[in-house]
């Protein structure tokens, strides 16, 4: 076997998925899906082929032709990060280049949560959603699940009547189940006949661009949505004040797209709809394309909140049309995209914006680099994922460095040149995947010389921060940031110097405090502020960061109620780490046991085994 990818069993040396037909049924008492996939491969083949898995189960495999068995095996033993290998084994006397895989999934499925009524925004219906990226495509569905295999999929989901579904896909119809429909007349143990049932109802979609799995992406719940440009809805479960925020908070997302398209070429996805999900969803967003994701946390009232838009969208071109190849690249997803959100942010929200979000990258950046101080292999953009999971080393690190690099670049070949390399790049590879030394060949046949002015291997294989790398400069930000070492001495900021201020600004300052100060400083601060109130939860959960390594108990009941009312693991994260990092702190230890035990059925899988992980380091 030949692997193309650390974290997948597909070899190399077999033809890769470029089609799947998918009819699934959603089983909400069971929380389970039954399904049937039918894949079409570039090429015919015959013998083994191998597909991932994780926590399915594997009912027939099926000839397109006869509909006879084909034969196949699950590995005996599931890799704790791959999960389960399947071996097809195709016949040498019909050569097929399709089959059909039977399949149900199971409730312990990686990428699924499914919330019950309380769970939810309006407390009413179930709700259920999917998060795939990095690696978990395989628990919804067998696969050759790595970003090198770009597939176009079709989909009929059968849900309950009174509920509605969206894909990362365009959405074709809703109508009445019909008798064997698609593949539904192969389903298994019966939901075959229960397809057509009154009670239930069929939504179709279609992909027709090719996408890596990671991006195959539904929702199914009460939906409502909010109209708020020509190529833009705002879905969310239908409660009116939500909806209304939302589309309160991202009504310029139409102008983004037109400055994208003016930075970047066309937008190629058609549509750009935007799904809040309930408060559980363990990402800031999630790039699916035709319907990004969005946690609720980005709802700040101000509009700030558009800026996780602006990277969503910015991944329309970087990720989603030119794709890492596999996730030890994946600096070509993130740092390219956030460079584009950037852009985009300076052009919409003004220049100042742009550096105060730099800012608070670049001191992100520094803060991995301490983070990962005794495995630097994950300071690196180009870097060793050999049996490690992708979940448990994700950081700023591909963002922030891999941003750092391109502005690098930009500073040295200027900016008017750097984005026709990047209009030139996206034309190149769009619908691609590629890997970091096709990218440095790309960049060394269009920007000649540039090896000699950049060390381009100190960049993308070196440990750490080059020397070249850059902190930003800009009148706001270097007076939040003295004002910030003002702090150190005594001084607190007046409440003339922050009239103005919005999230970011309070985050670049408490990011640039010091990591302890005094229990009496914590609460002198919070006095005059209000910053544990904050609606803004970056703003928040910074300071009740603080709070917990400074051993301010005032706000550990706020600290708490955040990480039972919140999954983003952008929040998670680093309240859990404080709670748990360094000795002598049992009772902080106890707290963090406790409030996980208590809140971790709300939290989608994928956050839940980050949490364990932070637990297993330091517990």
């Amino acid at each position: 076997m030949a692997p193309l990818d650390p974290h997948s069993f597909t070899d190399s040396h077999h033809p890769l998925t470029t089609d799947i037909s998918l009819s699934l049924y959603l089983d909400f008492p069971s929380a389970t899906i039954h399904g049937v996939a039918f894949f079409i491969l570039k090429s015919p083949h015959v013998g083994q082929l191998s597909f991932d898995t994780r926590s399915l189960s594997i009912h027939q495999v099926l000839s397109p032709i006869t509909l006879s068995l084909l034969p196949f095996s699950l590995s005996s033993s599931p890799d704790p990060i791959k999960g389960t290998q399947l071996s097809i084994s195709l016949p040498g006397d019909d050569v097929l280049s399709s089959f059909f895989i039977v399949f149900s999934t199971s409730p312990s499925s990686s990428a699924l949560q499914w919330l019950s009524p309380p769970q939810t925004f309006n407390k009413k219906h179930p709700f259920v959603y999917t998060q795939c990226q990095c690696i978990h495509a395989r628990s919804i569905f067998p696969c050759q699940d790595t970003p090198a295999a770009r597939i176009r999929y079709s989909a009929l989901l059968n849900v309950p009547r009174e509920l509605s579904a969206v894909m990362s896909a365009r959405h074709v119809d809703r109508r009445s189940p019909v008798s064997g429909e698609g593949h539904s007349h192969l389903l298994p143990g019966g939901f075959n006949s229960l397809w057509c049932s009154e009670t239930r109802v069929v939504e179709e979609f279609q992909m027709n661009q090719p996408i890596p799995p990671y991006l195959f992406a539904f929702a199914v719940g009460e939906l409502g949505f909010r109209e708020v440009g020509p190529r833009t809805r705002v879905y969310s479960e239908a409660v009116n004040s939500v909806l209304d925020a939302a589309a309160k908070e991202f009504a310029g997302t139409e102008e983004m797209i037109r400055q994208g398209e003016k930075l970047f070429g066309d937008y190629d996805w058609e549509r750009f709809d935007l799904l809040v999900l309930p408060p559980s969803f363990p990402y800031g967003g999630m790039e699916n394309p035709r319907m990004v994701f969005l946690t609720p946390t980005v709802i700040k009232g101000d509009a700030s909140g558009a800026q996780v838009v602006a990277h969503e969208l910015a991944h329309s071109w970087t990720g989603n049309l030119i794709t890492n190849m596999n996730n030890e690249h994946f600096w070509l997803n993130e740092g390219f995209t956030t460079y584009a959100e950037r852009r985009i942010v300076e052009a919409v929200q003004g220049e100042d914006r742009a550096i105060l979000n730099t800012g608070i990258g670049w001191k992100g950046l520094n803060e991995e680099m301490e983070r990962f101080k005794d495995n630097l292999e994950f300071t690196k953009l180009k870097n060793n994922q050999e049996g490690v999971d992708p979940d448990t080393v994700y950081s700023e690190v591909p963002f922030e460095k891999g941003f750092q690099f391109l502005w690098r670049i930009e500073r040295q070949i200027g900016r008017p040149a750097f984005d026709e390399f990047i209009k030139k790049y996206i034309a190149t590879f769009k619908f691609k995947s590629i890997d970091t030394h096709t990218f440095l060949k790309f960049l060394k046949a269009n920007v000649p010389g540039i090896e000699k002015e950049i060390d381009l291997v100190l960049w993308t294989e070196g440990t750490g921060i080059p020397p070249d790398a850059y902190e930003p400069v800009s009148n706001l930000y270097t007076k939040i940031v003295s004002l910030a070492n003002e702090f150190k001495l005594g001084r607190m900021p007046r409440e003339d110097e922050v009239a103005d201020w919005r999230g970011q600004e309070w985050e670049l300052y408490l990011e640039n405090l010091p990591k302890v100060i005094e229990a009496s400083q914590v609460l002198a601060l919070d006095e005059r502020y209000r910053l544990s109130e904050s609606k803004d939860y970056e703003v928040k959960v910074a300071f009740l960061q603080l709070a917990i390594m400074s051993q301010c108990r005032n706000f550990y009941g706020e600290v708490e109620k955040t990480l039972k009312e919140v999954g983003r693991m952008k929040y998670l994260r680093p309240l859990y780490r404080a709670l748990v990092q360094g000795k002598g702190k049992e009772e902080d230890n106890i707290l963090a046991k406790r409030v996980f035990s208590e809140a971790r059925e709300c939290y989608h899988p994928i956050a839940r085994g980050v949490v364990e992980s932070i637990f297993a380091k330091h517990l």
